[in-house]
């Protein structure tokens, strides 16, 4: 997701006078434009910085509406509606079969020591933003059984 595209379609959600979702991607754009300051990359902001951005608002999201309490009808459904937002936004995760193609691609040597650390520490770089960890690890764990 370009930093570009967040913008049109805040454009477009503010110009439809729909304040939930201008809200959620102006949270978004916040987000990314502040990560990229961070990291010094201001001016050409790329797209992965963006999806790292919008993977940790959607955690975010995901946190606010899981400890909401139930009687809060009312934030649940706000919840809801900004993680939902979100999520449409949000980088598409690899399945547990595709992770484990390319735990066995690029990193069959690791694999066959049978360190679970040591594959953690090698794949974990080349997986993040792709692949939640649980997921990384649920998997390395049947390969080196």
């Amino acid at each position: 997701m370009t930093i570009e595209q967040l913008r049109k379609d805040m454009i477009t959600a503010a110009k439809a006078k729909d304040k939930p979702r201008k809200d959620a991607i102006s949270s978004l754009l916040s987000a990314a434009k502040k990560l990229a300051i961070d990291e010094g990359k201001r001016d050409d902001v790329p797209e992965e910085l963006v999806d790292r951005a919008i993977l940790k608002e959607q955690k975010s999201a995901k946190e606010s509406l899981d400890t909401c309490p139930a009687s809060r009808t009312d934030l649940l459904e706000q919840y809801q509606q900004r993680y939902d937002i979100i999520s449409e936004y949000a980088p598409a995760m690899m399945s547990e079969d595709e992770i484990r193609s390319f735990l066995q691609q690029n990193a069959a040597e690791e694999l066959a020591s049978k360190n679970r650390g040591q594959i953690m520490k090698k794949v974990m770089p080349l997986l993040k933003g792709k692949a939640e960890g649980g997921t990384i690890s649920k998997v390395v764990g049947e390969l080196i059984k």
